[in-house]
């Protein structure tokens, strides 16, 4: 009864920008944090930024300066500008959401991911 559905991955040259958008529907009474979250080949799970409904922002330190994460709580969506990305950028991202739903539960919800190549 939530979903979260990811969208703006593909093929972007080293240097250049994209933006990733992230939107939850449903049954959602309230969002608190919405993160970003990537797996590349053989590597596991890493967040690369998080906001809470609040603002407060986290990036990990991999991409603290190039990529910025923000929000918009009347689309219940989560956007990451990814700015001058590296091929070791180049992962599945997933979105995650930590939320109530109506029915009174909280949990973690996670998107379907969308693979973003990063190659010249």
């Amino acid at each position: 009864q939530v979903q979260l559905v990811e969208s703006g991955g593909g093929l972007v040259q080293p240097g250049g920008s994209l933006r990733l958008s992230c939107a939850a529907s449903g049954s959602i009474f309230y969002i608190y944090a919405m993160d970003w979250h990537r797996q590349a080949p053989g590597k596991q799970r890493e967040l690369v930024a998080s906001i809470t409904s609040g603002g407060s922002i986290n990036y990990s330190d991999s991409v603290k300066g190039r990529f910025t994460i923000s929000r918009d709580n009347a689309k219940n969506t989560v956007y990451l500008q990814m700015n001058s990305p590296k091929p070791e950028d180049t992962a599945v991202y997933y979105c995650k959401a930590d939320l109530r739903t109506v029915a009174g539960t909280r949990s973690d919800y996670w998107g379907q991911g969308t693979q973003v190549t990063v190659s010249s």
